[in-house]
């Protein structure tokens, strides 16, 4: 079952002479539960592809589908819903709010929606994020690998079916890029969360099920490493 489909996804910054395709009629599929890498230079378009499927930036043209739903035929409130519900977005750099503690920032999207935090949830994310008795912590008393926990705590949540990745270990060591990248595998295969992964990290891409590269807004390789 595909839980996204993109379809001649195109993406056009400025215009005449500044203009910019970053996306060119790229057309793909992601099956349920499976974890894709996406690789590339820099300037290829791989996150401005990441941001159009989480529905932060809107494609110049072409339709993307979530479970089916088409994300945007929905209207601004509905793409914000569709944000903090059905995906988590983990970046580089780890957005927390300084004066949050922990807690709070992992809850952040739940507060936001307006929910009640489900504190068996929020107990076994901060287990298994490996953040016992960090609870009460801010962000600058953690260290980098912590603090890139906490916001894959904050994806996680809301068990969002598809989580979003762009170069979470980009700045961490080899260590916490491993336990990293483990974290979010575990989410995977545990929950069955659909997981896309931004990498210019060749360890991590040959980790996924599949690999996906992009070279000028294109779609230049499309392997499958394992099923």
């Amino acid at each position: 079952m595909d839980i996204l489909k993109v379809e001649n996804l195109c993406k056009i910054y400025g215009n005449g002479e500044n203009e910019v395709h970053a996306l060119s009629n790229v057309s793909f599929s992601i099956k349920k539960g499976e974890f894709v890498a996406i690789i590339g230079p820099s300037g290829s378009g791989k996150s401005t592809l990441l941001h159009i499927l989480g529905g932060v930036d809107k494609p110049t043209s072409g339709k993307v589908y979530m479970d089916g739903s088409d994300v945007y035929a929905q209207n601004d409130e509905q793409l914000a819903i569709f944000r903090r519900r059905q995906v988590g977005l983990i970046y580089q750099f780890y957005n927390l709010i300084p004066v949050f503690n922990v807690t709070e920032n992992i809850t952040l999207p739940v507060l936001m929606d307006g929910q009640q935090i489900n504190n068996d949830r929020l107990n076994e994310l901060i287990d298994t994020l490996k953040l016992n008795g960090r609870e009460k912590h801010l962000p600058n008393q953690l260290s980098g690998g912590q603090q890139q926990r906490v916001s894959i705590g904050r994806a996680l949540i809301n068990a969002p079916a598809v989580v979003l990745a762009d170069e979470p270990t980009g700045n961490l060591d080899s260590k916490n890029s491993q336990e990293i990248v483990e974290l979010l595998k575990y989410s995977n295969q545990k929950y069955n969360q659909t997981l896309v992964i931004i990498t210019h990290d060749e360890n991590i891409a040959l980790q996924a099920d599949r690999i996906l590269a992009i070279e000028d807004g294109k779609i230049t390789r499309d392997e499958v490493m394992r099923r």
